[in-house]
């Protein structure tokens, strides 16, 4: 359980199941359903105080209806992040909209969805519109770095967030045989002052079972590359279901011995407060 320190989990994903009134545009490996009520009641188990909420691509694409119900069934307990359209020729607008919307922190990018060019317009747009609104992109990178490491330079105004610590995570298991293979690239990330990257579903890259301890020494070195400060723990839920659980993804993070208190304060929650601005109602 919480200890006295304010536990916010960096990714999180909502969604209902499918039905033709919001139908899913694809399939995301996890349950058929998990609901906001769903989300507070595995986070209230674990005294998670709050999670940014993503809206799952894969499933509803560029509309974020469900996850703004979620946020007005349980406002303070999420942040929001949505993902935009880069080839949308009023994509600098719809940022600023949603940027003005009740527990929006962030947007996002989903490099993987098709081949881009650092010179891509769309792309560019975004992040600037970003920075303009104040909320920090996040960007879905893995396979794409030195794409990312380009863009990262031509904005250095925007706030870019790399997702799930910028590596192929799986869906299923096994874990990749060698899973932290582009570590090189995600380390040059960090010279770049405006990118922060989140540790997002890390145990399913294990070899190991729970507590999961060979992602440890890679992590430091993403650790020590970055500064703590600039690095945001997270589970992926849902995403991550089939190869841990919930209480696995948060409870790893907290048994170790490779973090101290302090450490274990900045990545789990403090560094997130700063990074998207946002705390959670009630928390410390």
């Amino acid at each position: 359980m919480a200890t006295g320190i304010s536990t916010i989990d960096c990714q999180v994903h909502c969604y209902e199941r499918n039905h033709p009134r919001r139908p899913w545009y694809g399939f995301l490996q996890g349950p058929s359903e998990v609901t906001g009520d769903d989300m507070v009641a595995a986070m209230d188990s674990l005294g998670v105080d709050g999670a940014v909420l993503i809206s799952p691509f894969s499933l509803y694409r560029y509309d974020p209806s469900y996850i703004l119900e979620v946020y007005a069934q349980h406002p303070g307990r999420f942040g929001l992040v949505k993902p935009f359209d880069p080839n949308s020729a009023s994509v600098a607008d719809e940022i600023a909209q949603w940027a003005n919307k009740p527990g929006v922190v962030g947007a996002r990018i989903m490099l993987t969805s098709q081949e881009f060019e650092a010179s891509h317009p769309g792309l560019n747009r975004i992040l600037a519109a970003g920075a303009k609104a104040g909320i920090p992109v996040n960007v879905m990178c893995s396979g794409k770095l030195p794409l990312l490491r380009e863009l990262a330079r031509r904005n250095p105004n925007t706030q870019i967030v790399v997702d799930h610590l910028g590596l192929v995570q799986p869906f299923l298991p096994p874990p990749p045989s060698e899973p932290f293979a582009d570590l090189p690239n995600v380390l040059s990330l960090a010279a770049l002052d405006n990118v922060v990257i989140k540790i997002s579903g890390a145990g399913t890259l294990s070899h190991q079972p729970f507590p999961y301890e060979d992602i440890w020494e890679p992590l430091r070195q993403i650790f020590n590359a970055f500064g703590l400060e600039r690095c945001m723990w997270g589970t992926d839920w849902t995403r991550a279901v089939n190869l841990l659980s919930y209480e696995q993804g948060v409870e790893a993070f907290r048994v170790t011995d490779q973090l101290s208190d302090s450490e274990r304060a900045v990545l789990m929650g403090g560094s997130l407060k700063k990074i998207y601005h946002w705390s959670p109602e009630g928390s410390s």
